[in-house]
């Protein structure tokens, strides 16, 4: 079956293979006679379905055993409080501004720390360039210093995370990875708490990941719900309220479909790190030769994952889309306050799909240059 390529930002497309394997097990989940979606939460066969989720995430990010895998809901904005909540002790929280998901974060952050100060901003390139650490002006005694280290709409990636220690900071460091998690590695000797949304690349909206360090736990504060409370969520395997089981089972799937994947050698998110860049390069190299499009966001910070760009004449936008929508590239609009195009390639995009966008924009710019 030959579908569209499907280039939305989130909810995101889901390995074909996933989606198959979900139909097939949509009525009857091996032999038991329920959907995963009748299941009771702490019936055997979701609990079978949980652990071994959890375990081929752990393997799969190389998880520390210090670290806690959370299954929790409510998504990334929902973190945005909840962070804060578990981690500020009501002090001051360092932010780093690098594109519309880190000014949220920070904006939300104000309703429950003393003071969300704004370490390093971006905004200044309007959000086309990251801050070097080195000019970051960190606060002494942080509770956490805060970044998202991929920025969906403004396409903005740290290629390498910000080595604290190295700054004289103390504090841990708290990512938003929603938009690139399972895509590369992580150094988790530089992360205290990760947090994510599935929707982008690990499997359906409703499930949000958080991996955090066992020494952060236990510090929420009064105010904070008990569903919320890191340390209750850890304590009850991720089972004090019914998680979304869907969302988990879902995921469990992708997981496994990440651990088939191979690339020159290499298995699981290595290779998909491999191909991801592949994908990237495909498309910036396209870009960066033409004069018909435009792509702001400085070379060394660009996202794999999310790619806004523009064409130079936006009166041509509409046709652009239109004729992309024909030949089955679909959602390639761009985020409303930023606008022209943006192309998100996660892991489940083939680079047949980024070729394919490649071949028509050619098309279309030799058609109307």
């Amino acid at each position: 079956m030959n579908r569209p390529y499907n280039f939305s930002a989130g909810p995101a497309a889901i390995p074909a293979e996933v989606l198959e394997q979900a139909a097939a097990e949509m009525l009857d989940w091996h032999g038991s006679g329920m959907s995963v979606m009748e299941m009771s939460h702490r019936g055997k066969e979701f609990i079978s379905i949980y652990e071994q989720a959890e375990a081929d995430l752990r393997e799969l990010l190389a998880v520390p055993a210090q670290f806690k895998i959370l299954f929790m809901q409510g998504g990334g904005l929902a973190e945005n409080a909840i962070v804060p909540l578990n981690l500020s002790r009501a002090g001051t929280v360092d932010f780093v501004l690098t594109g519309s998901w880190s000014q949220k974060s920070a904006k939300e952050a104000r309703k429950y720390v003393a003071e969300a100060h704004i370490a390093a901003s971006g905004e200044a390139s309007q959000f086309t360039s990251l801050p070097a650490p080195e000019s970051w002006q960190l606060s002494r005694g942080a509770s956490y210093v805060h970044i998202c280290s991929n920025e969906t709409i403004h396409g903005i990636e740290f290629q390498e995370l910000p080595d604290l220690k190295a700054l004289g900071c103390d504090a841990p460091l708290v990512i938003d990875f929603s938009s690139h998690v399972a895509s590369r590695p992580v150094d988790w000797s530089r992360v205290g708490l990760a947090f994510g949304g599935a929707q982008k690349n690990l499997g359906p909206a409703g499930l949000t990941l958080v991996i955090v360090r066992e020494d952060l736990l236990g510090h929420a504060l009064p105010a904070c719900p008990s569903a919320f409370d890191y340390k209750t969520v850890a304590d009850n395997q991720s089972m004090f309220n019914t998680p979304p089981t869907w969302g988990i089972y879902i995921a469990g799937l992708t997981f496994q479909w990440i651990k088939r994947q191979t690339e020159a050698g290499l298995t699981g998110v290595a290779a998909l790190e491999l191909r991801n860049k592949a994908k990237a390069d495909l498309f910036y190299q396209y870009v960066d030769q033409s004069s018909f499009y435009v792509n702001k966001v400085a070379a060394n910070c660009r996202s794999r994952m999310n790619i806004p760009f523009f064409l130079r004449d936006k009166s041509r936008n509409d046709a652009f889309l239109a004729g992309a929508r024909e030949r089955g590239l679909l959602q390639l609009k761009g985020h409303k306050s930023v606008g022209g195009m943006r192309a998100s390639i996660y892991n489940a995009m083939p680079i047949a799909g980024v070729q394919a966008l490649v071949d028509f924009m050619r098309e279309f710019e030799q058609r109307n240059a």
